[in-house]
């Protein structure tokens, strides 16, 4: 079980907005069991999902990895060590105590799914408030194989627990096949 959220954390500002960030990063908070996926398996997929040797100019833009205590904080800088040792670079990687998370505005939430119709009008019917399709596990695996993300058998075995229509099924498929 994962569920994300994108948001802004990392900064002093109160309540920021996109327009209006202040000293924040744009970030995504994960929610997750421990029990299914570990910190560890995270931090792989985060490191392989982007080139954190890459200086980014701006603080909205950098790459970081926020901890909540002391095991995640060494957990995080082993797997930037790794990281570096793995491409022959350093790691731009800030490592950060968390602060508090700030969610982003709801156009900025589950941005390939609302960019769906067909897939977002099922999670509707599910959810009719938004904020719990926020917090839906299945409309963050639908949002994530949206994007292209995951392996077509992990899919194939998930299909029928999202609850979704077989046209929502189809548009899945055809995003990862």
């Amino acid at each position: 079980m994962i569920r994300t959220r994108v948001g802004y954390t990392g900064g002093t500002k109160e309540n920021p907005t996109y327009h209006d960030l202040g000293d924040h990063s744009e970030t995504v908070e994960l929610d997750f069991d421990p029990r299914v996926i570990s910190y560890e398996r995270l931090l792989e997929v985060f490191f392989a999902g982007h080139d954190a040797s890459y200086c980014r100019s701006s603080r909205q833009y950098m790459s970081a990895v926020f901890y909540h205590d002391a095991d995640q904080k060494r957990t995080a800088e082993e797997a930037k060590a790794k990281e570096e040792q793995r491409a022959g670079k350093t790691v731009q990687t800030q490592i950060l105590p968390a602060s508090t998370f700030y969610p982003a505005e709801d156009y900025h939430q589950k941005y390939a799914l609302q960019a769906d119709s067909t897939v977002m009008g099922d999670f509707r019917r599910m959810y009719p408030e938004f904020r719990d399709i926020v917090g839906s596990t299945a409309a963050t695996r639908a949002n994530a194989y949206l994007y292209g993300c995951g392996e077509l058998e992990q899919l194939q075995r998930e299909l029928d627990g999202l609850g979704l229509s077989d046209e929502s099924e189809r548009r899945l498929l055809s995003r990862v096949e």
